[in-house]
């Protein structure tokens, strides 16, 4: 029945609301060490939940419908390649905007993997063997001028497979299904949380493999009021980037324009360092 569900949140847009499952039309084929809880990381499956290259076809046999063609002998293999990728991928400050700086830590630690655990909080786990290399950068504007700190954090993660990157979207969208409302850590919760799936060809979709969205309240004991929260994540090939943004009191609609550049740029570089040459 798991499989099921999985094939099915993949497979079709999914949008979920305080818990209730709604589709969004199918796409008609079956196709992230800090502390931050889940922007320590990928917002995905844990290590146990990581299905074998082998349960289903891979999404990216063939090169794919989007304006890349990817090349095989860039495609990292080892962990040691991973972690270069995705060093070179990760989008610092400089991809926010001029008033962002880098927070300490900076990087994650490299062994370490958020995992959703069944009370709903996010924990530090281990890293599945289906990940190569997993690579948060931090960032934020410190406050000032009366606005709070707008902290963000961006991730890329090397899967060793397309087929392991693709269950790793489709978990993501089952944990927001299964807990709208989420613990990050001490004093830091999401609530709320919508999600929705946007495989290429859908929903404006037309940059990478797969990509999803998340939306929802950000409570902070520090804030008074809730906050934006928003996760972007999409696939390409082997390897998703995703961008969190945890709003502070003083910002508004702007935060949105900005996780966009940073998310493009990770894109972008992501297709520069894995594409065939033209």
């Amino acid at each position: 029945m798991a499989h099921l569900r999985r094939r099915l949140l993949r497979a079709c847009g999914v949008v979920t609301a305080g818990g209730a499952l709604l589709l969004a039309g199918c796409s008609g084929g079956a196709g992230g060490g800090g502390t931050d809880g889940k922007s320590g990381g990928k917002g995905g499956a844990s290590p146990s939940a990581s299905a074998p290259s082998t349960t289903k076809p891979s999404p990216s046999a063939s090169p794919t419908d989007i304006d890349f063609t990817p090349d095989p002998k860039r495609a990292p293999k080892t962990a040691a390649d991973a972690r270069r990728l995705a060093l070179a991928v990760v989008a610092g400050p400089d991809a926010w905007g001029p008033d962002y700086v880098k927070r300490t830590p900076y990087l994650s630690d490299p062994a370490f993997w958020p995992v959703l655990n069944e009370r709903c909080e996010w924990e530090g786990g281990e890293l599945p063997r289906s990940v190569l290399a997993s690579v948060t950068a931090y960032s934020e504007i410190p406050a000032t001028g009366g606005k709070g700190p707008l902290r963000v954090a961006s991730v890329v993660t090397v899967h060793r497979t397309a087929n392991d990157a693709d269950w790793e979207m489709a978990e993501t969208l089952e944990e927001a299904l299964r807990c709208p409302d989420q613990t990050l850590r001490d004093g830091e919760r999401v609530t709320g949380l919508a999600s929705l799936g946007m495989p290429y060809g859908t929903g404006g979709n037309a940059h990478a493999t797969d990509s999803l969205s998340e939306h929802g309240s950000y409570l902070n004991d520090a804030f008074k009021g809730p906050q934006q929260y928003s996760w972007y994540e999409s696939r390409i090939g082997q390897v998703t980037v995703a961008t969190v943004v945890k709003g502070a009191p003083g910002y508004t609609s702007d935060v949105t324009s900005v996780q966009t550049q940073a998310q493009v740029t990770m894109e972008a570089r992501l297709k520069a360092q894995t594409g065939a040459a033209s």
